[in-house]
């Protein structure tokens, strides 16, 4: 079974967000093998720069060789839905390779980590606060993984 990762900074604090978050999450378990790291938030008393930096650090020190850094923010690639598939089919159909996503605290990514990216998408044109930012993606993992499979969730 292939494998995606996902690296996102805070915990999961709104009730919705949760159970939306766990939804996906087992819809999505049953197309890959899913890996999840949770960084804590950089230290509030600190600059908004300081704090992405510091976050930055404990996301590059979870990213193993071969993973694919994939960002979401708000400048990233515009993708659709298909388009999403084809790249996590070739993604997860790559030997030894893995794609990680990426979403970071509400101040956003270091440069560091964005120098290390490999692909930054957006979800949207419009800002979305980081817990529904990961219920969409999770969504839009699993809406990819029907496409790949030819199943019917999605609609054209």
């Amino acid at each position: 079974m292939s494998r995606i990762g996902f690296i996102w900074v805070g915990r999961l604090k709104e009730p919705f967000s949760q159970d939306g978050c766990d939804h996906y999450w087992k819809k999505l378990s049953r197309f890959f093998k899913l890996d999840e790291a949770v960084i804590k938030d950089g230290p509030g008393k600190l600059p908004p720069v300081e704090r992405s930096r510091k976050e930055g650090e404990a996301i590059l020190a979870r990213l193993a060789p071969g993973d694919v850094a994939v960002i979401l923010d708000e400048h990233g690639d515009r993708l659709t839905s298909r388009q999403l598939a084809a790249f996590v089919e070739k993604w997860t159909d790559a030997p030894n390779q893995r794609p990680v996503f990426v979403i970071g605290g509400p101040f956003g990514l270091s440069d560091a980590v964005k120098g290390v990216a490999r692909v930054s998408i957006r979800l949207s044109d419009m800002t979305l606060p980081h817990e529904l930012a990961r219920l969409v993606l999770l969504e839009q993992l699993y809406r990819a993984a029907t496409i790949m499979k030819n199943m019917p969730y999605h609609h054209d």
